[in-house]
């Protein structure tokens, strides 16, 4: 037999399994609370979950066609051409995929070719950098650093210059998250722009992953880069229901592309995954179909939460990053004495009961993030309010 290193693919040695789903198993087995995964600690709507159980009984248990349900792919695209402002054809634009993270892989396979090259922002969520590699590119990553906000918080923000650099007649695309996972930025019409003008200059794609577009607080509105005239043809909007109607186990996602990248992206999506389950793909229609205040509703109540929240972190000793979206914190940890923070994210859950994702899972250097931590606040209040009790423990262990 050759040797063992010889039949594995080499590609699978680039990357490691995934952090945060590692963190959510160590929690599991001290019983500690799970703010490591992006589960939203809520059910979905009871009329859509009452929607899956008529489309069973009304005989929706078998394939759907490949790319999606035909009454989801409506519905899908009325709310494109809506909320998003990307006028959306459902036969021509819309995949349906299992999750949003089938759908970047598809639309990352569909795009690239070998000697491309595909720009992350970093800190990133932990699957951009493995869809990058698995479907043959190589990725460039830009750093977000931090700035200082005319209210004296602090954010991250990109460099103009240096993502400029960035881009070179190999790059094929960018990758957008906004808002982002881990940070909860939201990229504003500027930065969007900027991003926008360079993707003309160089001809390149961007592949822009949208899952938290319902949850932006302070009055800030979503903004999809496809929405702009000159990236009509050149951008691939990924989204998905996991996290706006609590259905992260659904499994159901969509990408949003020109009829020529939507041919291609449908045939990797078939081949990968044949098609989303079809009794949760009709329920989904009901999901697209609530009102302005189940919108409004969902707002309020995560705000109410990251407001809560961040001064129990705060109060705890956390440095934060406070974030314009998403459910996300990113913290600092340095204060703490630790210099490594998957010692300190694993002590958490063994000493204190609480399990964050360390922060040097969002980055293509380890180093970047050693004194980071994200902590999700998807939680029932009362959940939250415990967390911060325990987290008041942390100095008096250490």
């Amino acid at each position: 037999m050759r040797n063992a290193n010889s039949l594995v693919s080499q590609k699978s040695l680039l990357f490691t399994e995934s952090v945060i789903r590692g963190m959510s198993q160590l929690c599991l087995r001290h019983d500690a609370i799970n703010l490591s995964q992006g589960t939203p600690g809520f059910e979905p709507p009871d009329e859509v979950k009452q929607a899956v159980a008529d489309a069973v009984q009304n005989g929706y248990n078998q394939y759907s066609i490949t790319w999606g349900a035909p009454s989801l792919r409506r519905a899908i695209a009325q709310k494109m051409t809506t909320f998003n402002g990307i006028p959306t054809d459902p036969e021509l634009n819309v995949t349906v995929t299992c999750g949003a993270t089938e759908g970047m892989m598809s639309a990352m396979l569909a795009i690239i070719n070998p000697g491309d090259e595909v720009i992350v922002f970093e800190p990133f969520y932990e699957n951009y950098g493995p869809d990058v590699i698995i479907s043959g590119a190589k990725p460039v990553y830009v750093p977000l650093r931090d700035s200082i906000r005319a209210d004296g918080s602090v954010e991250l923000a990109y460099d103009a210059d240096e993502l400029r650099r960035a881009f070179s007649s190999n790059t094929k695309a960018i990758i957008l998250n906004t808002p982002n996972n881990p940070l909860g930025k939201v990229f504003g019409r500027n930065e969007l722009k900027d991003i926008a003008a360079l993707c003309c200059e160089f001809d390149c794609l961007v592949v822009t992953d949208e899952i938290y577009e319902h949850l932006i607080y302070d009055n800030q509105s979503h903004i999809s880069i496809g929405s702009f005239p000159e990236m009509r043809d050149r951008t691939i909007t990924v989204s998905g229901l996991s996290k706006t109607y609590s259905m992260t186990g659904w499994r159901l996602g969509y990408v949003i592309a020109p009829q020529y990248l939507t041919d291609a992206i449908r045939k990797f999506h078939d081949f990968l995954t044949v098609g989303a389950p079809h009794p949760l793909q009709e329920a989904a229609t009901v999901a697209l179909g609530l009102g302005a205040e189940y919108y409004k509703s969902l707002v309020e109540e995560y705000d109410a939460r990251r407001r809560t929240f961040l001064q129990l972190l705060i109060d705890a000793g956390f440095r934060c990053y406070p974030p314009d979206g998403a459910y996300y914190i990113m913290t600092e940890i340095s204060d703490f004495g630790f210099e490594d923070d998957t010692k300190f994210a694993h002590w958490l859950v063994k000493e204190i009961g609480v399990g964050g994702v360390p922060g040097s899972s969002f980055y293509s250097r380890p180093e970047l993030g050693r004194t980071k931590l994200r902590l999700m606040y998807s939680k029932p209040e009362s959940v939250l309010i415990e967390v911060g009790d325990k987290l008041m423990k942390i100095r008096e262990r250490i």
